[in-house]
């Protein structure tokens, strides 16, 4: 049985929708924010699922050591970026190679990368015209949203689309492609632990 860690920054609506989904030999044992406030911590609790608050400005530079830490402690194996508001650096994902993930309210390599969160990637999106956007899972490595892609999906732009509206929309598509994305992260890892305890 893997542990799972969800980091997210803020509502934690696919927190949410992770914590009422079953996985196949995978549990979520820790939820992590970097934002007192985030609701995400609330859901954690709810579900008497331990979490943690790890505020960078208090922080600083031992932030990403504080949460290796709390990885350790907590025996995790993988991570789920979801809806986590900063980025981790090459080093700290050293010690998860292709064991994280992040949900991205676009269609990868479109409208991604640095400065692309939130809001601001539907404001965007809607400001070039485009006519679909969706939502991507994606392996995270050292370039911001540039890691192998797991799961997509589009969906089509009404004519009086606005960011909210899409923000709405994009959600649903989160809500449905990330438990796949998951579980295919928990069956990847257990298959490449299996094939290297065969040789």
């Amino acid at each position: 049985m893997l542990n799972i860690a969800v980091f997210a920054s803020g509502n934690g609506s696919n927190l949410e929708v992770l914590l009422n989904t079953q996985f196949n030999q995978g549990k979520i044992a820790l939820v992590l924010s970097n934002n007192p406030s985030a609701y995400a911590l609330q859901r954690a609790k709810n579900h008497n699922i331990a979490h943690i608050c790890i505020n960078k400005k208090e922080v600083g530079e031992k932030f990403e050591s504080e949460i290796l830490k709390a990885m350790q402690k907590h025996h995790i194996d993988c991570i789920v970026l979801a809806g986590f508001m900063l980025i981790l650096s090459a080093d700290f994902i050293s010690h998860f190679p292709n064991k994280i993930i992040n949900i991205h309210p676009s269609l990868i390599p479109a409208f991604c990368g640095d400065g692309f969160y939130g809001m601001r990637v539907h404001e965007a999106v809607l400001e070039y015209g485009a006519k679909v956007s969706g939502a991507s899972v994606h392996f995270v490595n050292e370039i911001v949203d540039g890691g192998k892609i797991i799961a997509q999906e589009a969906i089509n732009l009404s004519e009086d689309e606005t960011p909210q509206s899409l923000q709405t929309k994009v959600a649903q598509v989160e809500h449905r492609i990330l438990p796949q994305a998951v579980q295919f992260l928990i069956d990847s890892i257990l298959t490449k632990e299996q094939h290297e305890t065969l040789h």
